[in-house]
């Protein structure tokens, strides 16, 4: 019944592992299927090559009950799940420690918006989240990771900024689908590795202006776009 949802689920934890975002078992992908309420998400602590599409874990989209499987779901569970609650959009999310986005989670700082490649997929800075309080960690750690996530997109949209830094943890991405979050993971990695380096070369760059920012976000992702092959109009 889930077969379709566990194999696109697997095959996007396996591109995380393609593209080095992950090393052992570090991270996770999960999907959700809205119409018959389930997420499938990777098992905890199980190595990338050890996976296969069976071994991923079918749960309830609300409470994250254990519908099919014979492992334990990622311990990052109710996280995804807080995010699939309030992001109603959002088909896929990933979390990963990948090594130049947790270096700017780590920093507790935002990436900030540079140049055009980042503006081309993140509509401004990449946020980086309030830090946990004593009381959160102890209990529920992982449902509060997801509620200080929410707290950070406050006023922001998710489908426009699809990552964020969680403080002194590290990044978490989503999309429309699974694979998507995955792309948003490797675009993450790349814009935050491209900071870093802008910020040796003149630690007083600005922000790329305003004006620049929206033209290559919205020609990608705006009313109005056109980047990419645009359906011609019949006459």
């Amino acid at each position: 019944m889930y077969e379709s949802l566990k194999k696109t689920v697997y095959e996007a934890n396996l591109e995380l592992h393609r593209h080095k975002l992950v090393i052992y078992s570090w991270g996770n992908v999960s999907g959700i299927d809205r119409d018959k309420g389930v997420v499938v998400i990777k098992p905890s602590g199980v190595p990338y090559d050890e996976l296969s599409w069976e071994k991923m874990v079918v749960l309830d989209d609300r409470e994250g009950r254990l519908i099919e499987g014979d492992l334990q779901p990622s311990s990052d569970t109710p996280t995804h799940l807080e995010l699939y609650r309030a992001f109603t959009e959002v088909g896929g999310i990933c979390h990963t420690h990948s090594r130049d986005a947790t270096i700017w989670a780590q920093a507790c700082r935002a990436i900030p918006c540079f140049g055009t490649t980042h503006a081309d997929y993140f509509y401004g800075q990449v946020p980086v989240t309030e830090a946990l309080t004593d009381g959160e960690i102890a209990d529920q750690y992982e449902r509060n990771t997801g509620r200080v996530i929410l707290r950070c997109f406050t006023d922001l949209d998710p489908l426009a900024v699809p990552a964020v830094l969680v403080a002194n943890h590290g990044p978490f991405t989503w999309g429309k689908t699974p694979a998507a979050a995955v792309e948003s993971s490797v675009v993450l990695e790349e814009v935050a590795a491209l900071a870093l380096g802008t910020l040796r070369i003149n630690p007083d760059q600005p922000p790329v202006r305003p004006a620049l920012l929206d033209k290559h976000y919205l020609r990608k992702h705006g009313k109005e776009a056109y980047y990419g092959q645009i359906p011609k109009r019949r006459n």
